[in-house]
């Protein structure tokens, strides 16, 4: 089953949510972070990375950090101002972006099943990054960011869906990077609908802010025990949405240098490995990789896997890996090999031309999408997936929806 919990939401006023909304803490550097909130004091960011109201060059993981976000969350409060609901609630969160649309629930769910994997998860979370989050929640004693969750649709939930949606929204906006964020909070009755419905739903899946619900998770355990908030530490704030709407676009992939290779000599091992024609920038199809070297791009088809190969195996990014980046390029592990950096698909193609001609990169490489149904099935056998092999968009944003505990 899947335990969807009403929450008692913190949220701020109709008027101001536009302001007040933020991307998530982890999709902008500090810088790109000060940028976005110049001429907004009630942007969620100045919540979510506190580091940009103190000077330049402090530790974004250093105690006046998070001193800051602290004072900061109370002022944003007042300011706002911010209103808790009277009762608990379930919402409906749509996004709109480029004619994409995707419609989710948002609530709260069950730690439980978390630490269970009914709740399943396909990527691996960093220490430092548990630590910073599991900090921040601890040090407001709220959940800020929605977990981003999938499920495999059901004809009764979407039709729930659609009828809380033809109401009055609490929110209706445009965001400055042209995605629609509409919420409607289901009544009581609707609620409790949701509820039963997915109690049906075998199981839950972390698309995306697998570090936001690992830190929800060590928080609970630390506060285990306590009366802490009547134990809403029992459970995560998450929007979860239909596998058929969820949009996954390619990461994709530049190289700093070629070390001991030319253009024209790695153009040559990579004829000698695999069928190599020219362009388009965005591979056509599973299987396919675009090279940008030298000003041109180049289409490498990837060997087929064989019979005994995982899911992840499958995967274009795994076959990338093991059939070029290892043994052509020498990267071994691009978690640490500071030659390879990632570019999230939203920033498209021409961004990867953009680098190689700058001199930023020797070569770009562009993806074909990993699919929700690899993600899935990856997830249903207990496997983690590669680095970077999910690009989510449209983005939730933070601020929106606060489950404080």
């Amino acid at each position: 089953m899947a335990l969807l919990a009403p929450f008692r939401a913190l949220r701020p006023a109709a008027s101001v949510a536009a302001l007040v909304a933020a991307v998530p803490y982890d999709v902008v550097t500090t810088e790109e972070a000060r940028t976005q909130v110049e001429g907004n004091a009630l942007s969620f960011l100045h919540v979510s990375r506190a580091e940009i109201d103190l000077p330049p060059g402090t530790d974004p993981h250093s105690d006046r950090v998070y001193a800051q976000a602290v004072a900061n969350y109370a002022a944003l409060k007042r300011a706002a101002p911010m209103l808790e609901e009277a009762t608990r609630s379930v919402y409906v969160y749509r996004l709109r972006a480029s004619g994409h649309e995707q419609t989710g629930i948002a609530a709260c769910f069950s730690m439980d099943e978390y630490e269970r994997d009914v709740i399943k998860k396909h990527e691996r979370t960093r220490q430092d990054k548990e630590d910073d989050r599991t900090r921040h929640l601890l040090d407001l004693r709220a959940q800020t960011g929605p977990v981003f969750l999938v499920y495999r649709g059901v004809a009764s939930i979407d039709a729930v869906v659609r009828r809380v949606s033809t109401g009055a929204p609490l929110y209706d906006f445009i965001a400055a990077d042209a995605v629609q964020h509409t919420l409607w909070r289901a009544d009581e009755r609707e609620a409790q609908t949701l509820v039963e419905l997915f109690g049906r739903i075998p199981a839950l899946y972390i698309a995306d802010g697998h570090h936001r619900a690992a830190s929800a998770a060590r928080a609970r355990r630390q506060l285990q025990g306590s009366s802490a908030t009547d134990g809403e530490w029992d459970t995560f704030l998450a929007v979860a949405f239909p596998d058929a709407q969820v949009r996954i676009l390619p990461y994709n992939r530049v190289v700093r240098d070629l070390g001991s290779l030319t253009s024209a000599s790695l153009l040559r091992a990579l004829a000698e490995r695999f069928t190599i024609k020219a362009g388009p920038p965005a591979p056509e199809r599973r299987g396919e990789v675009a090279i940008f070297v030298d000003g041109r791009w180049h289409t490498i088809v990837l060997r087929t896997p064989g019979p005994e190969a995982s899911p992840m195996d499958c995967l274009d990014v795994s076959r990338l890996q093991d059939d070029v980046l290892t043994p052509i390029l020498g990267i071994g592990d691009v978690r640490s090999d500071a030659r390879i950096d990632f570019v999230g698909g939203a920033r498209g193609t021409a961004e990867l031309e953009r680098l190689v001609r700058s001199g930023g990169a020797a070569v770009a490489l562009s993806m074909h999408p990993t699919s929700v149904d690899d993600l899935m099935a990856i997830a249903d056998a207990g496997g983690i997936m590669p680095p970077k092999s999910t690009w989510f968009e449209p983005k939730l944003r933070d601020g929106l929806l606060i489950h404080e505990i």
